[in-house]
């Protein structure tokens, strides 16, 4: 299995050059078409027409906004001419609030959308919880990447966190394409119990004995935590094993412009370290 269309959020973020580029290896190593999407506000960077500026200096702002967005653009472009992989570049003006909405809808075109993590001492950071919306709006799985950048051997060490859940199920699914190509994967559970329709009589085994069929050779590792809560203890585990990429399930749900996050979810998104594939 492959990933055949790719798209990656770009912006002027400090973090965004290295999200490019593991969205470009990710096209490289699946052959994949990539688009670059950069989304931008309109009227000014706060998404609002102050009443007390001049016409000529809101529109003086706009086109900053969009020559930013060129400039990004053409950065990406850069790199994917370079890699030479199929590409194509776009820039979507929206108003402020609309900006999660436009970035999730252009992902549903996609097989994977690659996002930043909100960095919260960037200035450029976009709104606080973008990631989030997309994540849960979107209806595709999301590659999160950190703001400190990822290892350049993304996907060779794979942790699955693992809770029996609907939205593990669907992220171990939409994470097929990069376990298959592991070089090891382990299936995390974090005091797990057993549940008759949940973990079953070996918490873990019967996800493993499913990525088996598919020629994926997997550990299944199960950690009791007693002085951390489900989201560290995971963190922790990752850091141990030297895992360069994290998959599980995001939980959450919205209403009308109201996202609410589970808080493992939450804490994986403000605390990870390394690439998160998630799923909703």
């Amino acid at each position: 299995m492959s990933y055949k269309d790719l798209l990656v959020q770009v912006d002027d973020t400090r973090g965004c050059a290295k999200r490019i580029e593991l969205a470009v290896a990710l096209a490289v190593a699946h052959e994949a078409h990539l688009t670059g999407v950069c989304i931008i506000p309109e009227s000014s960077p706060a998404g609002l027409v102050h009443p007390y500026l001049p016409p000529e200096v809101l529109v003086t702002l706009q086109q900053n906004v969009r020559d930013r967005a060129e400039l990004a653009l053409g950065r990406f472009a850069d790199v994917a001419k370079r890699n030479q992989i199929a590409f194509e570049s776009r820039v979507v003006q929206v108003l402020y609030t609309e900006v999660a909405d436009a970035l999730a809808t252009n992902a549903r075109y996609a097989d994977l959308v690659i996002l930043g993590q909100y960095d919260p001492d960037d200035p450029a950071a976009g709104p606080r919880f973008l990631p989030e919306e997309v994540i849960l709006g979107s209806g595709r799985p999301a590659l999160l990447v950190p703001y400190i950048g990822a290892a350049a051997t993304l996907g060779e060490r794979v942790i699955v966190a693992w809770d029996a859940s609907r939205e593990a199920g669907r992220a171990v699914n939409d994470a097929l394409p990069l376990l298959e190509r592991a070089k090891a994967v382990g299936v995390v559970t974090v005091n797990p119990r057993e549940q008759p329709f949940g973990h079953g009589e070996e918490p873990g085994a019967d996800i493993g004995l499913h990525l088996a069929r598919h020629g994926i050779k997997v550990e299944v590792q199960r950690v009791e935590a007693r002085d951390l809560d489900t989201a560290n203890a995971i963190l922790s585990h990752v850091a141990n094993v030297g895992a360069d990429l994290l998959v599980m399930g995001a939980y959450g749900h919205s209403r009308l412009r109201e996202f609410v996050l589970g808080g493992v979810t939450r804490t994986i998104l403000a605390e990870m370290t390394v690439p998160v594939l998630m799923s909703h």
